[in-house]
């Protein structure tokens, strides 16, 4: 079964540019689920039904796992299943009618435009990390960018002079993302000021935002950077990398942006990844009906 599963995952690294983080996490979701079944249930996943994959989710859930990871691990089932029928291995995949059930799902968490305003505002101006930060903020704001995606932004996908990035996102597939005048100005300044001293003894870093000793900075020190801005202003719910991104694409849906340009602009390759936002819409015109109508 181990040797099953590396192939499987050579097959999603190679033919559809699985970067290796979503590999890995495929690999401990596919290792779970293998230790939840029976001996003789591994040795003929034929034997198999769904409500046995349901069991194996459903005690995750019962564990305290997100809804998002328990989501990713129905993924990683399907496209294993997925992967042994066209090999053969299987006649028929047991999982290709089965979807998430609707109690897993969970909205985004959104900041108000105010609170993204505050949080973007929040670094000082007058200090050469303030002003590192409020860049990263805008842009990840303004662009919508994951986390990921900003730390592995270089100096070469900047094209400010015909305002937009290029953006390498999950499975190294690449977008075009536009960027404002006022953004583009704000990583301007960051770029010809505070860059150059962050750099010190390595010029050679292609990454556009660096840490105080001129490495790239990481994942884990950005969360860290917004949540300790977002317990400094007393922001609601536990806002967090991602919840910028969330609030790009709540706020154009809002405005009035059509889901698919919004979706682009994302690099979801599924425009049902990017509904989830119209459910966050439809929640705010629920709660503006419920505080304004007079038979609400």
């Amino acid at each position: 079964m181990d040797e099953l599963i590396r192939l499987f995952l050579d097959s999603m690294l190679i033919e559809r540019g699985l970067s290796p983080r979503t590999g890995e996490a495929y690999a401990n979701d596919l290792n779970a689920f293998l230790k939840f079944l029976s001996p003789g249930e591994r040795a003929d996943l034929a034997t198999l039904t769904r409500s046995r994959m349901v069991d194996f989710l459903m005690q995750g859930r019962k564990q305290g796992l997100q809804p998002a990871t328990l989501a990713r691990r129905l993924v990683s089932i399907k496209m294993f299943f997925r992967f042994l029928t066209q090999e053969g291995l299987l006649k028929t995949d047991m999982t290709d009618s089965m979807d998430s059930p609707s109690l897993w799902r969970h909205l985004p968490e959104i900041l108000s435009p105010e609170d993204v305003t505050r949080l973007l505002k929040a670094p000082s101006l007058k200090t050469d990390l303030g002003r590192r930060d409020r860049a990263i903020f805008d842009l990840m704001y303004a662009c919508g960018l994951r986390v990921s995606e900003l730390v592995n932004l270089t100096l070469d996908n900047l094209h400010f002079d015909q305002s937009y990035l290029r953006v390498t996102g999950k499975g190294r597939k690449q977008r075009l993302v536009p960027v404002a005048r006022a953004t583009a100005k704000q990583v301007t300044d960051y770029l010809e000021t505070v860059r150059p001293r962050l750099q010190g003894n390595a010029p050679d870093t292609p990454e556009v935002f660096l840490s105080v000793n001129g490495r790239p900075l990481t994942r884990a020190r950005i969360w860290q950077m917004i949540r300790d801005y977002a317990r400094e202003l007393n922001l609601p719910g536990t806002p967090h990398p991602h919840s910028l991104r969330h609030s790009f694409a709540s706020h154009l849906l809002s405005a009035g942006a059509p889901l698919r340009a919004i979706q682009e602009m994302l690099g979801h390759a599924d425009i049902s990844t990017t509904q989830i936002y119209t459910h966050v819409d439809q929640q705010r015109l629920r709660q503006v009906h419920h505080a304004f109508h007079p038979r609400a």
